[in-house]
């Protein structure tokens, strides 16, 4: 599965982006896509998750309330809607992969969302 990322790019504090990630193919029965992010200086950790079939989303407790995640199945692809952008979620943000529970194995080339306050 390749995947490719974008949308980021600068924003006011307190605005909106939609990252999308594209996916070559999506085409397996137990598949899920996540978004996940690098701030400088930190670990890259999880934002969000959905899975192909059911939809079912899971969204990391540090953006839950600003930050959801959805899927197109027609266009292969999975969106990051993020609003109420905070200078703390300044990072690169990367989409990722998952097929039959096999952890995050495919991953995204990442997309630069910077917050200015």
């Amino acid at each position: 599965v390749q995947l490719q990322a974008s949308g980021g790019g600068l924003v006011q504090a307190g605005g909106s982006l939609r990252l999308s990630c594209v996916a070559s193919t999506s085409t397996f029965r137990n598949y899920g896509m996540g978004w996940f992010r690098q701030a400088p200086g930190k670990e890259r950790e999880f934002v969000a998750s959905i899975w192909w079939s059911t939809g079912s989303t899971n969204v990391a407790d540090s953006v839950k309330g600003r930050f959801t995640i959805s899927r197109d199945i027609t266009k292969n692809t999975a969106y990051l809607h993020m609003t109420g952008l905070r200078s703390e979620d300044t990072a690169v943000y990367y989409c990722a992969a998952t097929i039959d529970y096999d952890g995050w194995k495919f991953w995204g080339q990442g997309t630069l969302v910077t917050v200015s306050s």
